[in-house]
């Protein structure tokens, strides 16, 4: 956060996001932990004579909540996929809607990362910095600005 609050490039309305983070942060206490991909996007998956290969690019693993692994369903998967991001969630519940709380920590996890995207594309890739808050506002806009923890593309094509 204190890194975010030094940068030149803000989020639209990120008062909004910073606040919804803050109130909610209770909600990660007492979560499992486990192995983290911590980049599980389309773009990190093979595919060969259309079956699921492999899983590529683990330099960013760790340990965390499972929940956390969905938050690059709303910044990479879902631009690509609507469907493939709806079919990871389902997936993930044997075919089954999620509860509400797995969509209170996708929110807040998803929100996070907002924050961490702009802290991020500013120091590794500052040229690409457009693009990623493009992706940025339309999150936001998924999620009517956090105040929906289900996110638009959801429900679009179901």
């Amino acid at each position: 956060m204190e890194r975010y609050k030094q940068c030149p490039i803000v989020m639209k309305e990120d008062h909004v996001i910073l606040t919804f983070i803050a109130d909610h942060l209770g909600w990660m206490k007492n979560r499992p932990d486990g192995f983290q991909h911590d980049d599980f996007h389309p773009s990190n998956l093979v595919v060969k004579q259309d079956k699921l290969a492999g899983v590529i690019d683990f330099n960013r693993y760790d340990q965390g909540d499972p929940i956390h692994e969905f938050l690059k369903l709303g910044l990479f998967a879902s631009e690509i996929s609507i469907p493939y991001s709806i079919g990871q969630i389902q997936g993930y519940f044997d075919g089954n809607e999620p509860d509400e709380l797995f969509w209170r920590l996708y929110s807040l996890y998803t929100a996070m990362a907002l924050v961490s995207s702009v802290v991020w594309i500013q120091q590794v890739k500052p040229e690409e910095t457009p693009e990623m808050m493009a992706k940025i506002e339309r999150v936001r806009e998924d999620h009517d600005d956090f105040r929906s923890f289900i996110p638009r593309w959801y429900n679009l094509k179901r």
